[in-house]
């Protein structure tokens, strides 16, 4: 079964972190790399069980892979959330992991759609947000995974909640 690290980079995001937090089930490991927060986000990433560290200036994706314990790590921002679904398919695809599976070539990735709450309603991404990878991923689109279209897509969604 393949253990996944959770991966989200903070700044000041107390309000909104636990949510994110919350849903995080399927992951063996939560890593919250923080970027100078002055509120009570550190405590909140540790009372979930999460490992903060202090972000260095002008961090990139690579230097944050050596945080990392695990081979395949969830990228998601501190105001998204999983659905049920998603979760319930990250659980699925870890018990259906084969031994086999592990000589997947590094490039394998898996996407999610993304549902954004915007002051109209919400409105799903047309296209597919790549979110999980291994830590040999190196595409990166700031602090996330760039999109892939050839990722696999996962069922269920990403929910992306309008900042306070």
């Amino acid at each position: 079964m393949p253990a996944i690290t959770a991966l989200l980079h903070t700044r000041n995001d107390a309000l909104r972190l636990g949510r994110a937090l919350e849903t995080l089930l399927p992951c063996d490991e939560i890593v919250v790399v923080d970027h100078g927060t002055h509120h009570a986000t550190r405590r909140i990433a540790r009372e979930y069980g999460a490992r903060v560290v202090s972000a260095k200036a002008n961090i990139t994706p690579s230097q944050c892979l050596h945080l990392v314990r695990h081979d395949w790590i969830l990228c998601l921002e501190p105001r998204e959330s999983l659905t049920e679904a998603l979760v319930a398919s990250l659980f699925e695809w870890k018990a259906e992991w084969k031994p086999e599976a592990q000589s997947l070539p590094e490039t394998t990735a898996f996407s999610v759609h993304l549902r954004q709450e915007t002051p109209n309603g919400w409105q799903i991404n047309p296209t597919p947000q790549t979110r999980l990878v291994r830590r040999s991923w190196s595409h990166w689109q700031d602090l996330l995974p760039a999109t892939d279209p050839a990722a696999i897509l996962l069922e269920g969604a990403l929910l992306r909640f309008i900042v306070p």
